[in-house]
């Protein structure tokens, strides 16, 4: 707890940092400290120390207005090119023009403004707005309090099932167990005690407190308040989220180094052609600066913003319609450039519900299928055929059944099936058993009608078992008995023979079939039963510490959920890294790695990380794939040290303390249905179903938007080049202008809604999830693809303007010929669209129209405008048109054709050259020397 927070700085007016570390402090001295005893506090000190610490409630930040989140919209450098290109169509009196583009402006910012909005509002349907209630101590009675009126010194009762209301110590506990995995990641729930702790002690180990907003699953508590509101250990957590900075993402640096470096380009040629002109050409210097106003309105590409908004938003709506809600939408490209995916465990890669995996008898070791507490699965003994069986009737081990039976009596849970989904009312640990039985074949309802519970010892802390005794009104009474295995080893007896009957118990046996459950990471849970000495309902600890037969060895855990697996294989295959990061013990996160197919021969934990120097730390973050017992700090750390390395982060959890890496990532993924509202609220994107392989599916679509965009700036750009270059020209040959600044405007308004906007809808190819992530540093184009956009607009212009020098030496009128040249332009970019689907690959392929119904839509749209453009009599007049023949037609669609077959021709060279150099490439590595060391 770091001492500059305000709600420290009160807490130590109580005592200095005693109440910081309670835990290593005795309940009376807290007591003392806080001025209060068991009996609670008064209702005037009560509202003496609101005044002081304020509510019991975590600082939110305000929402952002909706004019502040519209007009947010709008702060991207590609749009203030886009606004300076309106402005400069404004000024040279071309209304229309300018008001196209700034409606443009203002759809895009709709747009954008909407999806947000929409993102938010489903988010706040998922948060809880339900408040916490509490049970209190005021003046010696208990009251129901809204948690928000807590105040250090209060006295707090807790029950099975409450959410722990503040961070309280603990001064009397009878068997209360918290599930602490949204804070610590810690998937068993903790038994808590209340004897002293060391101060140093972890978080999770500090069994003496309760801490805000984890949850009691088990037993009764009374605890003393020790921090409230932002002075909690959660305070603490949301303090750090609040300071982490949120940086731009990939795309974002890319599209704004790109606009700068355009801008310059745009700038030096206007000004160099003003000044050629002007002073060796001796041109008028006002027509020089109208050119000059020509090429920067040709040069700026007024529908790329629109593009890249719009691509962005098509991607939003597929990712929802697959469970992924975008909070932000450069969020959704950010994914497609991930290389590291860091996901914590607990309720992100498990099911974060305990679940029986493994049962051994003396005859007999069984795995057990099916996730979480749903009791559906089966039962199948592989130390023989590993055939399922069919219980009751195929079982052949007594010893299981009288375990199975135990599971199911021994037990004070019970699970319920509401709305499909099976729900535990109880303990974890209990859930898992109650599943096993079931798997077995027992029901409750006739268990418990046959077995009528006499008498039970709950379990205890100190001595780690529980007993039941039931009796059979036909047959005879039996104690049932399930604790840890030790103990349990420890009392017992006698084991069963094949035939049932009782044997002495083999302990060599059962100690190794402990370490060898424990050694797989899980849990391991001793069933045992008695036939009491004595009839009656007496039933002690007498009873059990003596003679009992050991039934069965039970390993629990956490299991994996059944797609990540799967999930994890794809992210490998498309060159992401997956790496665990979770608060749960090492054993447990080596075991449950290595399910998952993660690197598990070396792990390291959150106290290996500390003091670690940051180049050994970014050494390391890189080789190991699993990080146990880490902190909200320690997984702030590993995330930026990645990013240091130059990787692009992803960050997946559902836990409050998972708040901080969510937000510090690159991406933030949290998930919708478990997660908590800090996790959501840090995140850029929810997964509404929690299930990883939506990530893999995100992954997909953030591609298929980069690739989108990419191919948007390859087509948008050869066409300003060639317009700026077919301008250029006519100074430098101090001829007419083939296409006038009007005529740029058209065509380029009317590419941008129609022909760029199709590649927006393009869909991911089939092999997008098998190549690897771009790199942190590949720019959005890369030198064979800029190569192709000079190529594309040279030749255009070189078209173009031969086009139009032809029909002027054979004396065709002004109009005619720039009526010619206009819609050369527009029926090269018409056909120039097809190349575009594909980047590298030719486009006369096997089903070569497959998914271009929305460019060939765009390329018939086109034609129908440009019909209209060319012949009717009111655009002939504002734009300066003539009617074509159709010889005209043929010579403009001749020219198109010309420049596609041109650019398949340029990508059929290029990827010969490019096999040659990988070709080339790989026989030199394959004939390197070996280094010694092989």
């Amino acid at each position: 707890m770091q001492s500059h927070d305000p709600g420290l700085r009160k807490t130590k007016q109580h005592g200095d940092d005693i109440l910081v570390f309670a835990h290593a402090h005795p309940a009376e001295a807290l007591f003392e400290n806080l001025e209060t005893s068991e009996q609670g506090l008064t209702l005037q000190q009560a509202e003496d120390r609101r005044v002081i610490y304020g509510k019991n409630e975590l600082p939110v930040s305000p929402p952002l207005p909706a004019w502040k989140c519209f007009v947010s919209q709008f702060n991207n450098v590609l749009i203030y090119i886009l606004i300076a290109s309106g402005v400069i169509s404004l000024a040279m009196q071309h209304f229309v023009d300018s008001g196209v583009i700034f409606a443009v402006i203002l759809i895009n910012g709709f747009v954008g403004f909407v999806q947000e909005s929409k993102a938010e509002a489903a988010l706040r349907a998922i948060k809880s707005m339900a408040q916490t209630r509490c049970l209190v101590l005021r003046d010696g009675a208990t009251n129901t309090i809204n948690s928000s009126e807590l105040v250090p010194g209060d006295v707090v009762l807790i029950q099975a099932g409450d959410r722990v209301p503040a961070d309280i110590r603990l001064f009397y506990c009878k068997d209360l167990s918290c599930d602490e995995s949204a804070l610590t990641g810690e998937s068993k729930p903790v038994r808590k005690t209340t004897g002293i702790k060391e101060q140093n002690t972890e978080l999770s180990e500090r069994t003496n407190m309760a801490f805000l907003g984890t949850m009691s699953t088990f037993g009764v508590a009374r605890g003393i308040v020790c921090r409230t509101g932002n002075s909690t250990e959660i305070g603490t957590i949301n303090t750090l989220v609040q300071n982490t900075t949120l940086a731009l993402t990939p795309l974002q640096q890319q599209l704004k180094k790109f606009a700068f470096l355009l801008s310059l380009g745009i700038l030096f040629v206007a000004i160099s052609t003003t000044l050629y002109g002007f002073f060796i050409k001796n041109q008028p210097l006002t027509e020089m600066l109208q050119a000059a106003i020509g090429i920067a309105v040709a040069s700026i590409p007024e529908g790329l913003p629109a593009v890249v908004t719009i691509a962005l938003a098509i991607g939003v709506q597929r990712m929802a319609k697959n469970k992924a809600l975008v909070r932000h939408l450069p969020s959704v490209e950010v994914l497609g450039s991930v290389d590291v995916i860091c996901s914590d465990k607990t309720g992100t890669l498990t099911t974060n519900q305990m679940t029986a995996r493994a049962i051994v008898t003396p005859f007999g070791q069984y795995s057990i299928s099916g996730e979480g507490y749903r009791p559906i699965g089966t039962i199948e003994n592989t130390s023989t055929d590993k055939q399922p069986l069919n219980f009751p009737t195929d079982s052949r081990d007594i010893s299981l059944d009288n375990a199975a039976l135990v599971a199911l009596l021994c037990n004070d849970s019970h699970l319920s099936e509401e709305n499909g989904e099976w729900v535990l009312h109880g303990d974890p640990t209990e859930g898992a058993l109650l599943s096993l039985a079931r798997k077995h074949g027992l029901s409750p309802e006739n268990c418990n009608r046959e077995w009528q519970k006499i008498n039970e010892l709950p379990f205890e802390t100190e001595r780690r078992y529980m007993a039941t005794l039931h009796q059979n009104p036909t047959t005879h009474a039996i104690i049932s008995i399930k604790g840890a295995p030790d103990k349990l080893i420890e009392y017992s007896r006698f084991q069963l023979s094949e035939c049932g009957e009782t044997q002495p118990i083999n302990p060599d046996f059962w100690q190794d079939t402990l370490k060898e459950l424990a050694g797989g990471g899980m849990r391991v849970m001793a069933l045992a039963q008695k036939t009491p000495a004595r009839n009656g309902t007496e039933l002690s600890h007498d009873d059990i510490q003596s003679n009992l037969t050991l039934l069965a060895l039970v390993g629990i855990s956490d299991p994996p959920r059944p797609e990540v697996i799967d999930s994890i294989k794809r992210c490998h295959a498309a060159g992401i890294t997956v790496k665990m990061i979770t608060g749960d013990n090492a054993l447990t996160a080596v075991a449950i790695g290595r399910e998952l197919g993660l690197k598990a021969e070396k792990s390291l934990t959150g106290q290996d990380l500390e003091g670690l120097p940051v180049e050994h730390l970014t050494k390391i973050v890189t080789e190991v794939d699993i990080f146990a017992r880490t902190s909200p700090t320690n997984k702030l750390q590993l995330v930026a040290a990645l990013q240091r390395c130059g990787h692009i982060v992803a960050m997946t959890g559902d836990g409050v303390n998972d708040a901080p890496a969510l937000r510090k990532a690159d991406i933030g993924v949290a998930m919708g249905h478990s997660g908590t509202d800090a996790a959501k609220e840090a995140a850029d994107i929810v997964l509404l179903d929690d299930n990883f392989n939506t990530i893999a599916n995100a992954v997909a679509e953030g591609r298929t938007v980069y690739n989108n965009i990419v191919k948007s700036i390859l087509f948008v750009l050869p066409t300003s080049l060639a317009e700026a270059g077919v301008i250029m020209t006519a100074i430098f040959l101090n001829s007419l202008l083939p296409i006038t600044t009007a005529q740029i405007l058209w065509v380029n308004m009317v590419t941008a809604v129609t022909l760029a906007l199709a590649l927006a809808f393009e869909r991911s190819h089939q092999n997008i999830m098998r190549l690897p992530p771009r790199s942190r540093t590949q720019g959005l184009i890369t030198f064979s693809l800029l190569l192709r956009i000079f190529l594309v607009g040279i030749a255009t212009a070189v078209v173009v303007f031969g086009l139009f020098s032809h029909y002027q030496s054979s004396g065709a009128s002004l109009e005619l010929s720039r009526t010619v040249s206009v819609n050369t332009l527009v029926m090269i970019e018409a056909v120039y669209l097809l190349n575009c689907r594909y980047l590298h690959q030719s486009i006369f392929r096997k089903n070569m129209f497959r998914g271009a119904q929305p460019s060939l839509l765009a390329i018939t749209l086109v034609i129908l405008i440009q019909l209209g453009f060319t012949y009717l009599p009111l655009s002939q007049q504002i734009f300066g048109l003539s009617s074509l023949a159709l010889k005209d037609w043929v010579l403009v669609v001749a020219a198109a054709i010309a420049l596609m077959l041109l650019v398949e021709f340029e990508k059929l060279l290029v990827g010969i050259v490019s096999s040659f150099y990988r070709e080339r490439t790989r026989n030199r590595t394959q004939a390197a020397p070996l280094p010694p060391h092989l």
